[in-house]
């Protein structure tokens, strides 16, 4: 790959960010410390957030190396499709701010295992909360440290250990202040993410019209979007090579509204940021995500497209093929190394805070979950709030060194990009889901058919991934419900597979109730009030304008 080493306007540009992120954190630190030492405070930031800190830590958090290098090669192979996650993520936004965190609110929702353990009993909390550590720590937190120091590697020219131990070391800086410093300095990472993001999109785009004799970045846009025209489709049809990664109508009404519901409301790593606020700036910082959520295409997506664009006329034909074969993940780091000096530091800085953002959010919540529903619940129950505090922070230390020892073991970089997270998130997304919805909403849910919606759905997910190995499933073909792969065998697309086992654990759980003692489960009910799910006006219209730019993204690109 060219020019893969930074500039000393990079090193510069690069140091300012740093200097930035750390001096802000140490700032917030030092003024909030001494408001309060409670648990809550240090893990929630209890009343500290305004909805702007809110927003800016929820997309900080989601955004990470697989957005910026898997969506992106996604971007390369598919096309504006991808988009998907990024536009239907906004509606959810919507979704999760009127029925589920005033929920939460209501009944002083914590951790995720405390809903669970408030509606259901200690042993549903308990599988789930281990559940939860091990999902953070073995796949989550090594995903985003091995490929965020593999993306910064490729970019730098530094050691990828290095690069890992570097990383790990700044998320842990920031993550031992507690959820107001990472709140705070994440508002600064997002400013970086934006602005190093667009400065790879302005390139992308200009070279694509230099390339073609223009210039600008609209006369480069609109080159794409005729010399690529079948990657500006949002809904696949069963005879595109992609049906199986995006199938259809399911990204609007089937699997994706399962992905996206459990992500962004069932999830302690994103609710987080909402339960230490009132219910009103919690609204307001799930909006302004929402918002955010609408550009995410625009910094992560379309680069690969216009990588694409090239590549197809000739260009990056060495650099984006690794060991005789097209690799679209590589589309993002080729196009920063492109970037002149200084603005490869602030795409570097960009990609950096994305990474950053979001280890230091998901260690807070992996040391959430451990003292609040694991350590102050079995291993010691008369913890001071004190200790409860020490015991966080020596557990974001521990799951950040299990994190940097586990990660170049477990082959990440070869495992594909963004839809294989997405694919395998989803063995366990529809059950956990099913848990959640139920709770909130149906009295009668008992925990024995919350145990089978999490063991049950996720055997399903199992069985129907392995099924077209023993039956041929081309009779669902008609129905658009599977698809050939590259094999010639017939496989349900991944969203749909989601959608049956949600449907799947539903009918259970229900049926399992029905059979249960009636008076048991009603007394484990959460408190819900109708006038919770009323939202402000203002709120309201800022729904309304995002719904109304989706249903017009969609009509364009349809």
């Amino acid at each position: 790959m060219k020019n893969n080493l930074l500039d000393t306007k990079d090193y510069i540009v690069f140091a300012i960010y740093f200097v930035i992120v750390a001096a802000y954190g140490l700032y917030i630190y030092n003024k909030k410390k001494s408001e309060s030492t409670g648990s809550k405070d240090y893990f929630l930031a209890e009343g500290s957030l305004t909805w702007w800190a809110i927003g800016a830590s929820l997309i900080a958090s989601n955004i990470s190396a697989e957005q910026f290098i898997g969506m992106s090669g996604s971007g390369f192979k598919m096309g504006l499709a991808i988009a998907t996650y990024e536009w239907m993520g906004a509606l959810t936004l919507v979704v999760v701010a009127v029925f589920f965190i005033p929920v939460y609110l209501k009944n002083k929702i914590a951790t995720m295992p405390q809903f669970l353990h408030q509606r259901y009993n200690g042993t549903v909390a308990m599988i789930m909360a281990v559940f939860w550590l091990l999902l953070y720590v073995v796949v989550n937190l090594t995903s985003i440290l091995y490929l965020g120091a593999l993306a910064v590697s490729s970019i730098s020219g530094f050691d990828l250990r290095f690069c890992m131990y570097a990383i790990a070391v700044f998320a842990i800086i920031i993550t031992l202040g507690g959820m107001k410093v990472i709140g705070y300095t994440d508002v600064i990472q997002v400013f970086f993410l934006i602005l190093g993001g667009l400065a790879t999109t302005y390139l992308a785009l200009n070279l694509v019209s230099t390339h073609y004799g223009t210039s600008g970045v609209f006369e480069g846009y609109s080159l794409m979007t005729t010399k690529a025209s079948e990657h500006f489709h949002m809904i696949f049809k069963p005879d595109n090579e992609n049906y199986i990664n995006l199938p259809g109508l399911s990204v609007l009404i089937g699997g994706m509204w399962i992905v996206n519901l459990n992500y962004w409301g069932c999830n302690q790593y994103i609710t987080q940021r909402a339960l230490g606020a009132n219910l009103e700036t919690a609204r307001g910082g799930l909006l302004f995500a929402a918002f955010l959520k609408l550009l995410m295409p625009i910094i992560v997506v379309l680069p690969g497209i216009a990588a694409y664009v090239l590549y197809k006329d000739g260009v990056f034909q060495s650099e984006m093929i690794q060991g005789g074969s097209v690799v679209p993940d590589r589309a993002y780091p080729v196009l920063l190394n492109l970037l002149p000096a200084g603005l490869k530091g602030l795409s570097f800085a960009a990609l950096t805070a994305a990474v950053v953002a979001s280890l230091a959010g998901k260690a807070n919540s992996i040391a959430t979950i451990f003292t609040l529903d694991i350590y102050k619940k079995v291993l010691k129950t008369d913890a001071s709030e004190k200790n409860l505090v020490t015991t966080g922070k020596i557990s974001i230390i521990v799951a950040m060194i299990l994190g940097v020892l586990i990660a170049p073991h477990l082959g990440i970089d070869k495992k594909g990009g963004f839809e294989y997270i997405q694919e395998y998130t989803g063995f366990v997304s529809p059950g956990i889901f099913a848990m959640f919805i139920l709770g909130f909403f149906w009295k009668r849910t008992t925990s024995a058919a919350a145990l089978f919606a999490t063991i049950g759905g996720f055997g399903l997910s199992v069985l129907l991934k392995f099924l077209p190995i023993v039956t041929d499933l081309s009779w669902l073909a008609g129905m658009g419900f599977s698809v050939k792969n590259a094999d010639g065998v017939y496989e349900i697309p991944f969203l749909d597979r989601m959608g049956f086992v949600f449907v799947f654990c539903i009918i259970g759980m229900v049926i399992i109730s029905l059979v249960s003692n009636k008076a048991k489960a009603e007394a484990k009910g959460l408190a819900i009030d109708a006038k919770m799910f009323k939202t402000s006006r203002g709120f309201a219209v800022g729904a309304l304008i995002i719904i109304g730019l989706l249903v017009a993204l969609y009509s364009v690109y349809w």
